[in-house]
């Protein structure tokens, strides 16, 4: 039986880029489709931007970030890189991609590694098309869909829908009306799919 998972994440979220591979090759053992909604942090939630985090707690956070990456084979660029541009046109093409019935999994990843691994600006639209080109997608139809109305309309609604369902960070997972924050609660997440409802 096929089981729907509802995806929050953000392209500007490191922890959603650590966690992606994982989260998609658990949905496709476990028959999992995934329904993505993207965002930014949900401050109304309780979500804190990192930069708003006092420099304890961000020391730490790196370290942690460090740390998962490792775990998960990702290389995380976060020292000595350049400021990077808003990831929110980046989130237009992957929902572009989604609506289209393309493999927005596929635009997502490309675009998050060069955000994450290469420290590549992927809030200009050259760049932007140029990762999403090689990586075998149609970059300029991505570049003209982003400012169509569905497009923009759910771009607004995720972040309602996030609102609305209880998230404040990403990643978050929601299956069967449970929420799993974070992509070290992965493990509980396929407890779950798996018949261990908490």
């Amino acid at each position: 039986m096929t089981k729907t998972v509802e995806y929050f994440f953000s392209i500007g979220s490191p922890w959603s880029y650590i966690g992606f591979d994982a989260f998609t090759e658990l949905a496709a053992k476990n028959d999992v489709v995934i329904t993505p909604y993207l965002t930014t942090v949900v401050e109304e939630n309780g979500g804190i931007f990192s930069r708003n985090r006092p420099e304890i707690r961000r020391a730490y956070w790196t370290r942690d970030l460090k740390r998962w990456a490792r775990v998960r084979g990702k290389e995380l660029r976060l020292d000595h890189r350049p400021e990077l541009g808003d990831p929110t046109p980046a989130s237009l093409f992957v929902i572009a991609a989604y609506l289209d019935g393309q493999d927005w999994i596929g635009v997502a990843r490309a675009l998050q590694h060069a955000f994450w691994s290469e420290a590549k600006d992927i809030g200009r639209p050259d760049v932007r098309e140029a990762i999403v080109v090689a990586a075998g997608f149609d970059g300029a139809a991505l570049l003209r869909r982003q400012a169509d109305d569905d497009v923009q309309n759910k771009w607004a609604a995720d972040r309602v829908h996030a609102r609305d369902s209880g998230v404040f960070g990403f990643p978050t997972y929601v299956y069967d009306g449970e929420i799993y924050w974070g992509q070290d609660n992965l493990p509980f997440l396929e407890r779950h799919l798996r018949g261990d409802k908490p």
